[in-house]
Parts: C-alpha cells; structure tokens; sequence
C-alpha cells in the first residue's frame, strides 16, 4: 500500500478535504483515511512507549464539524482494530482532549481530536497527544509513514464514553475559584459575554461561568453548527471580532471572550468595545502573569511590534524573545529556554495561540480566558493593566507572490536583496528569528519566505497616520527588479 497519506500533514497536524462541496476540491480526507491514521496512531504509540497496543486506551473526540460522526466512528474502528481501547469523548476541545491524558480519572495514553480549526465547514483534520504534548512535526511525518502501511479493516466503531469535558470543566472552574479567592461564587456581579462561533466553546459558559454567578446574558453562538452560519470561528477574522464586539457593547458586559472553533485560541474585548487581540492579548496575559515572574521571557512569533517589546521589557520588567511563526515553534523554544535556565512563563502566537509554563505549555484558549476572567474578578479592570500599550495606529500584511517552481530559492534571493538594499540605504536590519526586519522612525516591517506556499509575507506598521504607506512604498524600492515577484500587491 502506498504512502499517498503524507500529503494529509500540516505541519503538526493533519489536515485535508472531508466533505464534497460544489466546485471544491477533492476529497481526501476520507473515513478509510482517517481510519488507517488512527491505527497508525496506536501502532507508534506502542512502539514509542513499549506497551502492547491490547493495554493502550485512546480518547478521541471533535468539534462541531459536519463529518465529525463519520470521522469518529471511523477513527474508534482503526483504533479498535489495532487492538487497543478507544474512548468516545464526543464535542470536546482540542486542550480539553490533552487533559484527558494527564486528568487521573481518564488517563488516557493517548488522544485524537478531530478538527481543522477555524478552515471551511469542508474541511477537517487530526490532532493527536500524549501525555508529554502534542505531537510535532517529525511524528506525524512518522505517524504517516506507518499509516501508508494500515490496511483498512472492518470492525466495530462503537466506543465507550467518557465524561471528558465534564472533568475539564470542572478544572476551570476550579482555577478560577482558587484565583479568585472569593468563595464558591465568585464571578457573581460581573457580566461576560462569550461567542463560541458554533464551534465547541459553548460550554465555557454553561459549565464554567454560570455555575460560578457570572451573568453571561448577550452570549451568542454558543449552539454547535458545522455550518459556522453567523461568522469564521476565528479570533483573527475582522467580522468575528466586530460581532463580539457588538456583543459586549449591547449587553454592557464587562467583559468580551471569543473562541475558534476547537478553542486553542482565543482573544477579547474589554467593556469600552476595545479589542485586546494580536500584541494585545499577548501584553494583556504578561501583565497578569508578570508579578509572579519578574523578569521572565516571553516568547513570541516573529510579527509581534516594536510597541508590544517596549511595553514588556520597560513598564513590565519582563523580557520579549521574538521566534519563528508557528504556534508549535513559539511553544517548543519557550520548553527550550526554560530547559536551559532562563524563566519563561509564556509562549503566544498573535493568531491567539497561547500557551503558559503552568499549564504544561498547553496552547488553551478556555484557560488563557479563565485567567482574564481570574484578573477581572480580582482587580476589575482590566484595561488598566495594559493603558501603558499604545494603541496601533496602522497595520497592513501583504502576500506577495512567488513565481515559478523554484520560488523558495527566488524566495532567499529576494531576502538577501532586501537587507543589502536597505543596509546600502544606511538602514539598520533588527534582530528576527527568520526573514528580515527593519525599524524605521516611521514603524517596522518584516519580510519572510511562507514555509510551504510561493509567498513572501510582509508585515508593516506605521507609527503615526500615513506611515504604513511610506513603509510599503520603500518595500517595493527594496524589491523593485528582482526576479519572480509580483510587487502589485504592495499598491493596494
């Protein structure tokens, strides 16, 4: 049987088309698929932990997607078939699927959620965990690899069930009782509101806040819908943003949570409709964690601004430690530096990916809330923790194209040309993990080669109005005339 599987890896996941749609792509995500990975799954657990498949349990769960019961049951009968237990979590989050492995009461050997994040309803994916993290990007490579040699089987798709979510729920709750310190009831007096996207979120309201006395009136999306009918379930999309936006200020909440769809991210709005996304919910978590971790790193991706370092290294005495794009790479250097000896409580990708050393460098949107909803209790308001950020002024990410089958080597070509050209220009580069970056009085930008696709992502902003124009308009000087770019991006 061939390795046709591999084209399934995304980086640390897998992902692919599980749903025809018109005019779509084809399906290849399908449930012999799926089946054949789940088994590979129990195989390279086996054989990385040394336990017979027969003694291994795995819980599998999903979010709200269209395919997710046939995916499901697809996946429990590869598992089964291998021989080993499989555990039916049913809707779940892809943190909460973690947890399972590591909560006593379920201690699973392994977990598979199934999901594809905030991508179209067609779409789906896998996750996978043991109780050390997430699988990186080397053991899906293998996990493949052994999945192209599964063959399909027929055989139960039945599992047991597990009370998963429930546990998890109760692990919030617990963390927000013990950092509040108020009682049993803390959040009773304060308004949160939460949009879940129809995604698997709704249940941080009806099984964290609320039995805790949190009003959460004006909540929207909380029902599971494949579909996702009302917006994108994703902290970064502009009209998601503006519908919790709109949801905090017609409720008056005190505060806005807005989750994707498995809820590994997550971002907020604070009661003047202010939305603490991107550098912001970055500066916002450091501030809470920085009392208890002076002088601490804080690990980000390559984007973040020269505002968000200012603010960290001087009103909060931590230090910034800028890394490649990535949620997994931005995770695994915080592991590498505090492996080291250098204290990092905090890895976070501005896509909302954030991930804290006390809660085993997990990225969980649900627990990056708990400790804003902790804050607020506490402390009330939570945009004073953050006034001493400036607020962007302009922002602009350009994708520009990438031409012919050797575009990676146009791609470094290009890289190489712009920092010539701006050093010749007497412009100094800044210290970046990857591409080039440059600091003007103007603003900053940062030009890097994408990993897979033909494009050379640029990001800019600008200091005050009509800055971020002058910014991509020296780009384009930088760029004009090399070979394979289509610098027409940059005039719109």
């Amino acid at each position: 049987m061939g390795n046709d599987l591999r084209q399934l890896q995304n980086g640390s996941d897998v992902r692919g088309v599980a749903l025809a749609v018109p005019g779509g792509r084809e399906v290849d995500l399908t449930g012999g698929a799926c089946q054949r990975i789940a088994g590979a799954f129990v195989l390279w657990l086996s054989q990385r932990t040394g336990t017979p498949a027969r003694q291994l349990r795995i819980g599998v769960g999903h979010d709200s997607r269209l395919t997710a019961s046939p995916l499901k049951e697809a996946a429990v009968r590869g598992i089964r078939a291998q021989g080993a237990e499989a555990l039916d979590c049913g809707l779940a989050s892809t943190p909460g699927m973690f947890m399972g492995t590591v909560f006593p009461g379920t201690a699973f050997d392994g977990s598979i959620m199934l999901t594809a994040s905030h991508l179209p309803a067609e779409r789906n994916g896998m996750k996978f965990f043991t109780p050390e993290g997430g699988l990186d990007k080397p053991d899906i490579t293998a996990l493949l690899e052994l999945a192209g040699g599964v063959e399909e089987a027929e055989g139960p798709s039945e599992a047991e069930p597990s009370e998963l979510m429930g546990q998890y729920a109760a692990y919030l709750r617990g963390k927000i009782v013990e950092g509040a310190d108020k009682g049993g009831r803390p959040l009773e007096g304060l308004h949160i509101v939460v949009d879940a996207g129809n995604g698997a979120g709704g249940f941080f309201v009806t099984q964290v806040l609320e039995p805790l006395g949190a009003d959460c009136s004006g909540s929207r999306f909380l029902e599971p819908d494949g579909n996702f009918p009302n917006h994108i379930p994703n902290p970064e999309d502009r009209q998601a943003m503006e519908a919790i936006r709109s949801a905090v200020l017609d409720s008056g909440a005190d505060l806005g949570l807005i989750f994707d769809t498995d809820v590994d991210r997550m971002s907020a709005v604070l009661p003047d409709g202010a939305e603490v996304n991107r550098d912001a919910i970055i500066a916002l978590t450091a501030a809470i964690l920085a009392p208890g971790h002076p002088g601490g790193t804080i690990v980000t991706d390559s984007v973040t601004s020269d505002r968000l370092t200012v603010f960290l290294e001087r009103d909060l005495g931590l230090k910034h430690r800028r890394f490649k794009r990535g949620y997994k790479n931005v995770i695994n250097e915080a592991i590498r530096l505090n492996a080291e000896g250098v204290p990092t409580p905090m890895a976070m990708e501005t896509s909302g990916h954030g991930a804290l050393q006390e809660n085993y460098f997990l990225d969980d949107g649900a627990y990056l809330a708990v400790k804003l909803v902790v804050a607020l209790a506490r402390h009330g308001r939570l945009g004073d923790l953050i006034a001493k950020l400036p607020p962007a002024v302009e922002e602009a990410e350009k994708r520009i194209p990438l031409s012919g089958a050797d575009f990676k080597e146009k791609g470094a070509a290009a890289l190489e040309a712009f920092a010539h050209r701006a050093e010749e220009r007497g412009i100094p580069l800044a210290p970046t993990c990857e591409g080039v970056r440059l600091s003007l009085p103007e603003g900053w930008m940062l030009l890097r080669q994408s990993l897979h696709d033909p494009l050379l992502p640029l990001n800019a902003e600008g200091n005050h109005p009509g800055d971020c124009a002058k910014l991509l308009s020296l780009a384009k000087e930088l760029l004009t005339g090399l070979d394979g770019l289509d610098l027409s991006v940059l005039d719109r």
